[in-house]
């Protein structure tokens, strides 16, 4: 028993199979948007992997900028908070101290509502005795993770 060709004598082979037609406009289209979908979730990938420094802890530095002002009978003692870290701190609490002869004669709080990594602030302390007399502590004393 023999087989018969599918397609008919005056067809080819080659002719038999479908050609391609063109995709139309809604097939590019949706193509189009799954291609640029794919392409920024591989890009926020890389961008997190890459990121690594964002994953870091926050680190806080904090120094005296500048010279002592005095107006009024107040001394202004400029200072400079700084995370050089990555990831971002609420609430950071700095705390100077004026010791005199071992005691803290006065002490200044402030308070900065937010610091993300890289971020730099400013700000003063203000005492009513010369920080030049004694020892000026200037520290971190908290933070919390957003």
């Amino acid at each position: 028993m023999t087989r018969t060709p599918a397609h008919s004598p005056d067809q080819q082979p080659s002719e038999a199979s479908p050609q391609k037609r063109p995709r139309s406009l809604a097939e590019q289209t949706t193509f189009g948007i799954a291609g640029l979908i794919l392409a920024m979730i591989v890009g926020l990938v890389l961008y997190i992997w890459f990121d690594e420094q964002k994953q870091q802890p926050p680190d806080i530095t904090v120094s005296r900028q500048g010279a002592v002002r005095e107006a009024s009978g107040q001394f202004y003692v400029p200072f400079e908070i700084e995370n050089v870290g990555g990831g971002t701190a609420e609430s950071v609490q700095v705390i100077a101290e004026l010791r005199i002869d071992g005691e803290v004669e006065e002490s200044g709080e402030q308070q900065i509502d937010f610091l993300s990594g890289g971020e730099t602030e400013e700000g003063a302390f203000v005492f009513s005795r010369n920080p030049e007399e004694g020892e000026l502590v200037l520290r971190v004393a908290s933070y919390k993770l957003p």
